[in-house]
């Protein structure tokens, strides 16, 4: 393990493992080589295990600045050329932007605006993956591994973080996360809150509005139990909410720092219901923000989000918690340019997740090596 993550942090142009080899023994580059092959493709050490290990260690480094804010889900593209490396298919690519031959994988990280740390990390199996038993049994996919959606991925690793006893924090995720209603329905069922990125299709009931009560006034059977619409109650698109706000509603908010000047957008909230199939619903869902971003010289709003921070939070809190999504961009940015994250050459489960848990191994050394405390005064 030393030597593969000494490897890792060197100035290598690609941390596959021959190089990693040739860096960390070039007096037995040959031996090192097959050591480091098995120690990363074959040993039967435990992801879950080290990626906690290493959470113990670093994570109360990162506290020193201030707690834990957030909890935040994503999941990174890496591009494939061939067909065999495990769970490569066409798909959407974050690193490309745009549908590819790619593998993605789910994380979870913790974070504060200084610092970020990724503690659950799994590959997404495609479904034609996951039910071919002949790629399955090439790439050595465990029987236990079965077919999951990415939502589901992620909220396995929320209710394992939560087990854990992690320090817990807003749950933010984009609206490919968002966008499920059950992920959304989840997390709060945990007692978590969280800051959703949805899509501007995304139906809502306006405060004021909402769906009908069940039907009264049979006299015999059971009583209808389930919410109602007619043609004068339907909800609204959050683009056509935003579209409809008077201009006092939009308010210029600063969150942080960029590399060249403050960061500034316009935005508007408002306390909606969301609306999705709530006729299948006995009693309407709880009220939440609606956060939404539209930009100066912008000709439509570009972003929303559901939100359930408390009803008494500050506007600028809520779009400054919203905005804090830009630490995974920056986790992945940095394992992938300074440790090869996605050099990984071999095409098995378990090498590819073993490789990635050492890479956020070496980032949480190089995490925790930023904050040690100040030695004490004289």
């Amino acid at each position: 393990m030393r030597d593969y993550c000494l490897g890792l942090m060197m100035p290598l142009a690609r941390t596959s493992v021959e190089p990693l080899a040739a860096v960390t023994a070039p007096a037995a580059v040959a031996a090192k080589h097959r050591s480091l092959l098995h120690f990363v493709g074959n040993a039967p050490w435990l992801d879950a295990a080290m990626l906690a290990k290493v959470g113990d260690v670093v994570v109360p480094a990162i506290e020193r600045s201030g707690p834990i804010e957030a909890w935040i889900v994503d999941d990174t593209g890496f591009p494939k050329k061939g067909q065999h490396s495990v769970g490569v298919t066409r798909q959407y690519c974050g690193q490309l932007g745009k549908q590819d031959n790619c593998q993605v994988a789910v994380s979870l990280s913790l974070a504060t605006h200084d610092a970020s740390l990724p503690v659950a990390y799994r590959l997404y199996l495609p479904e034609d993956w996951a039910q071919d038993r002949a790629r399955r049994d090439k790439a050595k996919v465990a029987e236990t591994i079965s077919f999951q959606t990415k939502p589901e991925i992620a909220l396995e690793q929320i209710k394992a973080a939560r087990a854990a006893g992690l320090p817990e924090g807003v749950v933010l995720r984009d609206a490919g996360y968002g966008n499920d209603t059950g992920l959304r329905t989840e997390i709060t069922a945990l007692g978590l809150r969280y800051v959703a990125g949805i899509g501007p299709n995304t139906s809502v009931w306006p405060s004021g509005a909402g769906p009908l009560p069940p039907q009264r006034g049979r006299r015999s059977g059971r009583p209808p139990k389930l919410l109602r619409r007619d043609g004068e109650h339907q909800p609204i698109a959050a683009k056509a909410l935003a579209l409809g706000l008077p201009a006092e509603a939009w308010q210029t908010i600063t969150w942080r720092e960029g590399s060249a000047d403050w960061l500034a957008s316009r935005f508007a909230r408002q306390r909606v219901r969301p609306a999705h199939r709530d006729t299948k619903l006995s009693e309407p869902r709880a009220k939440e923000w609606l956060l939404i971003e539209w930009p100066h010289g912008e000709t439509k709003p570009t972003k929303y989000w559901f939100a359930t921070l408390p009803q008494e939070v500050a506007f600028d809190q809520l779009v400054d918690i919203a905005k804090l999504r830009w630490r995974i961009e920056r986790d992945y940015q940095e394992l992938n340019q300074e440790l090869g994250f996605g050099d990984y050459e071999g095409r098995g489960w378990r090498g590819f997740h073993h490789h990635a848990t050492l890479c956020i191994a070496a980032y949480g050394f190089l995490i925790a090596g930023t904050r040690r405390p100040s030695p004490p005064r004289d």
